[in-house]
Order: C-alpha cells, then structure tokens, then sequence
C-alpha cells in the first residue's frame, strides 16, 4: 500500500543493508575517509567540486546493466545486498523453524519467491481467482465494493486511502485520501508534447497490450484493452495536479465528513467503500484533492462495465506481475525499468526477492539486522551530533536579522521539541500472524498487504503512535516527519560514506552531520515551516517574515532553475526547492556545528593533503557522486522533488562563503557567484 505520510528523505531511494560476518564490519569501519582515486584532481575545486571530489570514482564505477542510476547510495545497497543474502539463505534452509517466528516468515517468504521452478508452472494462476471475480461483476453497483477489497491486499485502484494524522489536529489519525490510480504516475506524461513523453505513452500502450495477451488476450483484443485503460487514466489526469501543485499542504487540506463526500462526488458509493474496508469513524476524512476524487466518482456512471473490468485487471496485472511466471517479469520490466529509466537487464531474482521480503516483513527483517550488528557507539556518537546540530541551528535562528522575535521564538520552540529517533524501534511490529507459506510466493505478498493495510486502517479515530517509525532500520536514508515533528535516521545509513566511526570530525560532519542538517532543515523549508511544534498545519509567521522567507528562497528557485541536466531539459526549481533549501541549511548548519565541536578553532594541519575545512566539504560531495543513465536522469527531473546528484553538490556550494575561503574559490571561477547573488536563509 502507498502512503502519502508527508515525510522528507535524504533521498528517495530506500536501500536495504545488514552485515552478517563480524568481519567485514571490522572492514567497512576501516574504510578510508578520503580517497584520492576517486577523485579528479586535474580539475580546479571552483570550477566543477562535483568532478573535482567524484570523478575518478564517476571513472572507474560505471553504471551496471541491471540499474538505471549508479551512485554512493548504491554502492552501498549492493554491498549489504550481498550479506543479507547470506542471512537469508541460512533462514530459509530451516523447515522446522517455530510458526509465526521471525526466522520461519523471514525464511519462508524468501524461499517460496526463489521458487522459480513453482512459479513458472504457476504462471498467472495465483491471480486467476482474482480474474474470475471481475469478470464476475454485473452492475456498476458491484466495483464499490471490489475497489474497496482490492484495496485491503495493497492494490489501490482508482485512488490511494490511508490513515493519517490530522494536517490541523496532530493528536488524531484519521481517514485521507489522495489522488492516484495512474500506471504513468505523473500525470503530466498524459499530456505533454515533447518527444520523450509521446515516446512514453507510446510504448506504455503497448506494454498493457502486452501483459492482456500474457493472459489469453487476441491482439485484437489486447489492443482494445490497452486503448481503453489509456483513455480511462486519461481522464483521471486530466483533474489529477501536478507534481508542483501537490508540495502546496494547504491546498491538499480539505477535511469533509461523509456526508460531505457524500455530496461532492455522489456518484460513488463512499459508505459501501468504507463498509468494505471496515472503517467505521467517517465523521473526519482529508480529501487530498477535491477535483479528482469528483472526476473519479464520475467515472462510475460515464464508464461501461466492460471498461471498469479491463481497468481492475489491468491494476491487478500490474501489481501481481513482479510474483508471477518470467514473461510477466520481463514485460513489467521492459517498460518500468528499460523504457522509464534505461536500465538493460533484470535484476537478479535473489535481490528482487530479498527487497520484496525485507519490504513486507520490514520490521521483522530490522530485528535480525540490528541483534546482531548495530554498534552502540554508533548512536552515541550520533547523538552527539544532533545535539551540536540543534545548538547550531539554533544559534542561526536567533542571530537572524530579517526575522522578528515573535517568528524567532515559535521556531526555537519549533526546535527544541523536535524529536529525534536514531537506528531502530523502541517496539517491532508482531507480524506472527501474517499467513507465510513456503509455496506461494503471491500469496505469501496478498497476506502480508493484507496484514500491513489493515494495521493501518486501525488507526483511524485514534490518537497516533509517536514510537512508529516509518522506515525499517535497514533502510539507507533519514527523515522528517513534520506531523511528528520528529528527525528520524534508520541503523543502515550509519555507514561510510555518510558516518565513518573512524573518520575525523571534518568530513564526519561534511557527510552525515550535513544529513542531520537536511533533515531538520526540512522543519523550515518551503513546506515544513508551515507545521507548528505539535505538528499541526498552523501559520505560525509574522506576515513580513514569511513574505521575506519567500523572497530568499525564490534566489533558490531561480539558481536551480538554470541547472541544465541533460540537453534542453532543466531542474525544476519549484519542485525541487524543499530539497534544496534543506541541502542548503544543512550544509551551513553542520559547519557551524562542527566549529562548535572544535571550539571554533579549526586546525589548518593537512591530512591526505587537504586541510580540515576542505575535508569537511569533500566529505559532502563524495556522498553524492553518482552516474546516471539519460532516461533516468529525464525521469526524475519530472517526478523527483530532489534535484540530481551534481546539482546537489554545485548548487549548494556556490552560496557558501567557507566553501570559497576554503578552496580559494576566485571571481574567474565557473562556480562563482558575486556575494550579491547568492542566497541566504537560515
């Protein structure tokens, strides 16, 4: 099921890690801070720092034929990858072990997807019950309730439902629902004219003929198929807003009760669809997004029967096709990995099913990884330095001159309440009973959705869990939640480059001391200066601060803005500028942060040649070296709010002024920015 919690990561890939062989702990704790191979030194800091700090590692680490992106993130995934495997295995041997244990759901799960044998014979068996109940609809009275049932297993047609704590009232978790129900996602591919989107929705039409005929379609019937599943998510993107619109938390902020939803878009069955979820507590409902969720309910009169049955099976078939025999695999992967993001071959199936499982067991995976190889020293020293990063945060706050002292005040409380959770859950989530088998790998997916929807709709009408964590310790990234108000860092991004337990201070806090900086930054971007200390969605600005807050950020919009990725496409400044505001603060947080450490002496002594100052900021591009494939890079630049590796890096140190007193940064440099021009915010 997808969750639309407002929460702000480092970054959006979710990397599972675990190490299994004390060993190689001991070997990546060793890892050298600052390597020189991977770097690039022929070319000056102050003109590209980017390929000054990566490009001999861009060199020497092109990008595998099974990923679309290779990058530090990466890297690391495959690393950890490989020890979890070895976890895997050795649980997945054991038949006998006791049912509804960690070891025996971890164990069967995983073994029942390496089946390949069984899956293969199975074909698109395990859904066929699944084919049979749609075709079994006779009215359009009936698609209320299979739309509500297909929600429960975590396929979300038409639209995504979730519990989530109130926007205005923190202290309660109700009902929400978010725009949804496209196989393109965004919903600007529908629509644009450019030569990559009409190639996109080309070769989607084709992949949805494809997988109809994998189950039994004609091509002519294919081809009918595939048409009317276009036109149908066409008209849900016609009122679908765009990526940039949904950053606004106040527009999606329409809280109705039933009746009111009852009477915005009447033509669907609303009580039937909560009736079939068991949700009982209507009387508080967030509608994301008004006009959509009318179009949608339209759509139940003004569509045939014939039309919604191709569309639920087309969900079906795009949600199952990842469990089911090799030609759905390929297929799914043909158009989702090759034609979306270049990617040139399959992952290999241990790693698909490892992710897979690690995903619907998240927890149960997260309590193998960290018994055995979470080192407390990692989360002293972590709290260490949030503790220097909320005291140097707070000192930029107070010495502000464009912000009043009323705004200054709520922001410092804002700060100090600010909750911080780092490595892994007070408490794990009990999956025991959750229905694994060694046999059926679909199954084992539709019980542990089943499992994990339901958990979630529980929550409705009751007061939220502030000890919830919403990633697995194993994951690579960090967070903010801002309805919490909370900083959170999983176990797994512990780990070089991002936190070296060996490294000095200086790049230390230029890599993970710059991700706790982000991640409390994301408290006063764009979007989380508008939640207050509770975590409600309440302005607490003086109107002159918050007019002059936008009028710094926008120098941001604008620098980004002319950031040209790959030929005529650019970053997107708008919807990429909660990230970069936070890239921004806590690259300058961080150095304060570290200043502090040190007692605002820094030593001017070299260590691999660089003075501390310079490794504070080679610590902070090295976390970002990447190489990315064309199609990836187009994509992202649509759908993702982070703007791409460089850009992280050369857009955020052209506004530092330590970064130029650092590297001798001189007006002649392509990264220089006259002090006039560059931004300045917290």
């Amino acid at each position: 099921m997808k969750y639309f919690l407002l929460i702000f990561g480092i970054s959006i890939m979710l990397i599972a890690s675990a190490c299994t062989d004390k060993k190689e702990v001991q070997k990546k704790e060793t890892v050298k801070a600052i390597d020189k191979k991977n770097m690039d030194l022929s070319v000056k800091p102050g003109d590209n720092f980017f390929q000054y700090t990566n490009g001999g590692w861009i060199k020497n680490n092109p990008i595998p034929p099974e990923y679309p992106m290779y990058a530090a993130f990466t890297q690391l995934y495959e690393e950890n990858l490989n020890k979890l495997k070895t976890l895997f295995e050795n649980v997945s041997k054991n038949k006998n072990h006791k049912k509804g244990s960690v070891e025996q759901q971890i164990g069967d799960y995983y073994y029942a997807g390496m089946n390949e044998k069984e899956i293969e014979k199975l074909g698109y068996e395990p859904i066929e019950p699944w084919l049979k109940k749609i075709d079994a609809l006779k009215t359009n009275d009936e698609l209320v309730p299979l739309i509500a049932e297909m929600h429960l297993t975590g396929l979300n047609p038409l639209f995504s439902f979730y519990a989530g704590q109130d926007e205005k009232n923190s202290t309660m978790v109700i009902a929400n629902f978010y725009q949804g129900g496209l196989g393109l996602g965004n919903r600007d591919y529908y629509f644009n004219e450019d030569k990559r989107s009409k190639t996109i929705r080309e070769e989607y039409v084709k992949h949805i003929t494809n997988m109809f005929k994998l189950i039994g379609y004609n091509d002519d019937d294919a081809q009918i198929a595939s048409k009317q599943v276009f036109e149908f998510e066409t008209k849900l993107a016609e009122k679908s807003r765009t990526n940039v619109a949904l950053r606004d938390p106040q527009t999606n902020y329409n809280k109705v009760d039933l009746a009111g939803l009852e009477k915005d878009a009447p033509e669907f069955n609303w009580k039937a669809f909560f009736d079939g979820l068991g949700v009982s507590k209507t009387d508080e409902i967030n509608v994301g997004q008004p006009e959509f969720f009318a179009r949608a309910a339209s759509l139940i009169k003004s569509q045939s029967l014939d039309t919604w049955k191709t569309y639920f099976k087309w969900n079906l078939l795009r949600g199952a096709s990842n469990y089911l025999s090799s030609d759905f695999v390929n297929e799914h992967f043909h158009f989702y990995g090759t034609v979306l993001s270049g990617s040139e071959k399959l992952q290999d199936r241990w790693k698909r099913v490892l992710n897979q499982t690690s995903g619907d067991l998240g927890e149960a995976v997260g309590q193998l990884y960290v018994k055995e190889y979470f080192p407390p020293e990692a989360k002293s020293r972590m709290l260490e330095l949030v503790g220097n990063l909320k005291k140097a945060l707070g000192m930029r706050i107070e010495n502000l001159d464009w912000m009043s002292d009323k705004t200054k005040k709520e922001a410092l409380d804002k700060l100090n309440r600010m909750n911080v959770k780092i490595g892994y859950p007070d408490e794990w989530i009990d999956y025991s009973s959750v229905e694994i088998s060694r046999d059926n790998y679909f199954q084992n997916t539709i019980n542990a959705g089943k499992f994990n929807v339901r958990r979630q709709l529980d929550k409705i009408g009751k007061v939220p869990d502030r000890k919830e964590w919403h990633m697995t310790p194993q994951t690579v990234n960090a967070y903010y939640n801002p309805n919490m108000n909370e900083i959170v860092f999983p176990a797994a991004i512990l780990q070089p480059p991002f936190f070296n337990i060996d490294a000095d201070d200086a790049v230390n806090y230029g890599a993970i001391g710059t991700v706790i900086g982000h991640e409390m930054t994301h408290g006063f971007d764009d979007q989380g200066r508008q939640y207050d200390k509770e975590g409600n969605l309440r302005d607490w600005w003086q109107p002159e601060d918050a007019e002059k807050f936008t009028q710094k950020v926008q120098r941001l919009v604008e620098q980004y803005s002319q950031f040209v990725a790959i030929d005529t496409f650019k970053v997107n400044g708008n919807l990429t500028l909660g990230e970069n505001i936070a890239d921004f603060g806590g690259i300058t947080v961080s150095h304060q942060a570290w200043l502090l450490a040190n007692g605002g002496k820094v030593s001017q002594d070299k260590s691999d040649g660089f003075t501390p100052e310079q490794r504070f900021y080679i610590g902070y591009a090295q976390v970002w070296r990447n190489n990315i494939r064309p199609e990836e890079l187009m994509r992202r630049l649509r759908d993702d709010v982070h703007s791409p590796g460089k850009f992280r890096v050369l857009g955020v140190l052209q506004n530092v002024p330590e970064f130029y007193k650092a590297f001798d940064v001189k007006p002649d440099s392509k990264m220089y920015l006259p002090p006039e021009q560059r931004a300045t915010i917290w």
